[in-house]
């Protein structure tokens, strides 16, 4: 019989409390960026992982990262604007490990920079089919199989809360909406012991932040984050893990920034 925890008096030691062993996450648009980050923070942490993308040769490298780790994966092509690409990828799942414990609603694009007078209609609605839909198929999916104390992590941006003072009106309100999804999810399904976050990421490397010159990351650093540096991938994989956990077992609807302190300026 375990001994209780002397901080907490729970049965379970707090520690263990963060670890995933005998979980299985999944992760949407896990061929880059951050995706690879949670893909691989999850096994790191005890998980099996599915990942989905369009981008299927990509998918390998994060399969590859994921192995490595000592934990399986499996690769499915998504393009999670498809309802049944996103059944089939839960599908798989299950026939693979048998359960999906987590859902990391990381599919997202971020669209073209155009004032609002300007914004093509199919660009609008491109946006938010991907950020908004993409999140509402994947999750309803997930939430068809997942069992009490599971937990689904959508990726909102602090863009749901500020602004970058740039014409992204598409992205700005996609991700709001993502907020929006998130409390009526885990109202909706809180009585059935599934948990539904979000995590609202500020200035973290990717595709499009490659491009950005040492001098304008430094203009951003210093006007914007109070930390003094873009985030690490790392950073975000870890408070994912912790949202997945028991350790987050009372917490469900909640929007945490992991934005260096952008959302205070």
């Amino acid at each position: 019989m375990t001994s209780p925890d002397p901080l907490t008096g729970s049965p379970v030691p707090v520690l263990e409390r963060f670890a995933l062993e005998g979980k299985v996450a999944l992760v949407t648009g896990a061929s880059s960026g951050l995706g690879v980050a949670f893909a691989v923070a999850m096994a790191q942490a005890g998980a099996d992982v599915v990942i989905g993308a369009r981008r299927r040769d990509r998918l390998d490298d994060t399969v590859r990262l994921v192995e490595a780790t000592g934990r399986r994966a499996i690769a499915v092509e998504t393009d999670v604007t498809e309802v049944e690409h996103c059944r089939r990828l839960v599908a798989a799942g299950m026939d693979a490990f048998g359960r999906v414990d987590v859902l990391v609603n990381n599919a997202g694009v971020g669209g073209e920079y155009n004032p609002a007078t300007e914004d093509p209609p199919e660009h609008f609605r491109a946006v938010m089919d991907v950020n908004v839909n993409g999140s509402y198929w994947m999750a309803q999916a997930c939430g068809r199989v997942m069992q009490p104390g599971s937990s689904i992590i959508n990726i909102s941006s602090v863009m749901a809360l500020t602004t970058a003072r740039m014409p992204a009106s598409a992205y700005a309100a996609s991700k709001s909406a993502v907020l929006g999804l998130t409390r009526d999810l885990a109202a909706q399904w809180g009585a059935r012991g599934i948990r539904v976050n979000a995590l609202l990421p500020g200035v973290f490397p990717s595709e499009a932040t490659a491009n950005y010159s040492d001098n304008y990351k430094k203009k951003i650093i210093d006007a914007r984050i109070p930390l003094g540096r873009i985030g690490d991938p790392s950073d975000i994989g870890a408070t994912a893990v912790f949202l997945a956990s028991d350790a987050a077992s009372y917490i469900t609807g909640v929007s945490l920034p992991v934005d260096g302190g952008v959302l205070l300026l």
